[in-house]
This record gives structure tokens, sequence and C-alpha cells, in this order.
């Protein structure tokens, strides 16, 4: 381990050990991501080898990067992540909407930005018996947690994009929407809600298994295999000879914008995998709310020396600007300017089959 990466987990554990004693309960514990590439420092992982999942802590827990034939490279600790913020942020919307509350706010511990919900709630809720609003806010929050989640972990890409650099590390932009993080994401927020509505096993039995399952179903390759296979984009989708000096230049933008659905990017040629097509998984939504007389507006707050770069593209002819973002009304914007940005930095290569078919 390098002295960088030394620093690195020195941070990660006082950032977690800072966080003990959040009224919601402890929030997830912090997992270093890993780029999908074969280059030296890059943790391929076999995936009937992952041990047992840790929402605080794990021995056994193994992190890396899966190759699968349908769901393309799995960063196993940006799907962790996302899980365990989907099980926080729904036990953390129970409780409000249960309280009554109209706004409420989070954040990852390794931004500075601050995301916001404000909630509308219908006019009799208040007289509704215990039971009956308990009912209605486990449904509403399943839907809450995943949708919070999963926009947090696209806000991060965002910052990343723009230059923020997390821990007081050179930037994490080679990392910015690479080509697994929002599929990672996305599947760490759906097995989370499958392992929340098993009521036979714990948080991290459920998600253990649901994981395992998950990758059997998306056809994950041996180790070896999968560092063989992206061998072959090597000096296409990525260059550099170890995984802290090297760029990425295929991205993938597709985070559901566009048509609800998110598309991961496969390699080209896997003869293990033959003739597949991609498995293509819907972003999460919150459409349950209107059907129970709720509403939710989702903004954030950026506050790290690159807001100003964000907002700007955000209200191009507002002065002075909102600190806020409104995610309904300025993440399509947002996410068109980093295509085209990524477009005039790496040529058409940077855009993946799944991000021309992407998002709203």
């Amino acid at each position: 381990m390098t002295l960088t990466q030394l620093f690195t987990v020195a941070v990660i554990l006082l950032v977690s050990l800072a966080s003990v004693g959040c009224r919601d309960g402890l929030p997830p514990r912090l997992r270093p991501g890993c780029y999908p590439a074969s280059t030296v420092g890059a943790p391929f992982v076999n995936p009937d080898r992952l041990g047992r999942h840790g929402y605080r802590f794990s021995l056994s827990e193994k992190n890396g990067i899966v190759y699968t034939c349908r769901g393309g490279h799995i960063d196993l600790a940006h799907l962790r992540i996302a899980a365990d913020w989907t099980a926080y942020l729904t036990r953390k919307s129970f409780r409000h909407l249960m309280a009554g509350d109209t706004e409420f706010s989070y954040k990852l511990m390794v931004d500075r930005s601050r995301h916001y919900v404000a909630l509308s709630y219908p006019a009799d809720w208040a007289d509704r018996s215990k039971a009956e609003r308990e009912a209605v806010a486990r449904e509403i929050s399943r839907a809450l947690g995943p949708t919070l989640a999963y926009n947090m972990t696209n806000w991060h890409e965002i910052l990343t994009w723009f230059g923020y650099k997390c821990v007081g590390l050179p930037t994490a932009f080679a990392s910015a929407f690479s080509w697994e993080d929002s599929y990672s994401n996305l599947l760490g927020t759906i097995l989370a809600t499958r392992a929340l509505q098993d009521n036979e096993r714990s948080f991290n039995k459920a998600l253990t298994v649901a994981l395992n399952e998950e990758l059997d179903r998306l056809g994950a390759l041996p180790a070896s295999v999968a560092r063989q296979a992206t061998d072959q984009v090597k000096g296409h989708w990525f260059t550099g000879p170890i995984m802290m000096f090297m760029d990425i230049r295929k991205r993938n933008f597709d985070i559901g914008l566009r048509d609800g659905l998110v598309t991961p990017t496969l390699l080209p040629a896997v003869a293990e995998c033959g003739d597949v097509t991609p498995a293509s998984y819907p972003a999460p939504n919150l459409e349950v709310l209107a059907r129970h007389g709720f509403a939710a507006r989702l903004s954030v707050e950026p506050r790290e020396w690159e807001a100003g770069a964000i907002l700007a593209v955000a209200y191009p002819d507002t002065k002075p600007r909102p600190r806020r973002v409104d995610l309904a009304v300025h993440l399509g914007p947002i996410m068109d300017y980093i295509e085209q940005d990524a477009l005039g930095r790496f040529g058409p290569q940077a855009q993946t089959q799944a991000g021309a078919a992407d998002a709203r």
C-alpha cells in the first residue's frame, strides 16, 4: 500500500468515526472505489468469494471489480455504498414522515454539498391512525430511500467532473462517470430495496444473498477471465500503467434521464459471454408519492469550490444565482453540459452506446 493510499484510508476512518451519534442512526461507512481497468493495482475479484456484506464492518467483505456478461464491469464498493445509503435514507425518510416534517437534509461524508428533501402531505395526514400512517410512510420511504441515494451518488460524479477533490487527494476526474459507476450505484439501490423487503434475514445477510443472486443472473466471470477480457480495451477506453496514474476515456452518462432506464457498458467481445444484450434497469422514481397525496421537491446546495461553475450551468441567465439546484429542473441541463464537455475532451469514444440512448 502506498503512502497516498495509507493517507486515504486514515482520512476515511477519521471521517467515519466523526459520523457517530447521528440521530437517524449510524450513516454508512466509506469504501474506496476502483477503476474498471486491467492496470497494476486494479483489483478484480472472484464473484464466488465476496464474503458477507457489512453495513458498518465485515472482515470477510471483499470489494473490487467484477465483470458480468450482461451488466459489464461492476464496482462492488460503489454498489455497497449505494446499498447502505439506500437503507439509511429509507429509515431516515420513514422517521421524518412519521414526525410530519416538511423538510430534511443529508450529505455524503466525502462531499460538502447538502441534499434537501421538501415534503408536502395530504390534508388529512395528521388525522389518520398511526397504523395507517406507518403503512403509507413505509411504502413512501422505500421509494424515497433509493431515489435519494441514487441522486447523491450521481451528484458525487457531477462534482468530480467539475474538478472536486475528495478528502484532499488529487482530482478524481478520471473516475467521474467512468463507464461502470452509474450502473454499479443503481444496482446497489435495487439490491438494498430487495434486502429491506426480506423479513427473514438481517440487512447484511439479505444484501449478501441478493448480491450473489444478482451477479449470477448477470453472468459474473472469474477474476482472471475478467482481467484478460478488459485488456482488449487498454489504450482505447483507458490508458496508464498503474491505477494511481491512469486516465479513463470511456464514460457512461446514462443515469436514466431520457427513458427511465440505465443501460450498462459491455466490453465489445467476450468469448465466455457469447452474444448477449445488456441488462437495463429502471432508475428509482417517486411516482408512488402522488398516489398517496404526497409530493417531494429534491434539491442540492453545492458547497464546494466548484459550486460557482455548477450553478452557472444550472442558472445561465439568472443573477444573482440561487444557491440550490432543483434536481427536477436542472439535472438534465447539467448532464447535457457534461456530455458535451466529454465529447470535446475525448471525442465520440467518450460516449458509450448506453450514453447515446440514455436518460430522461
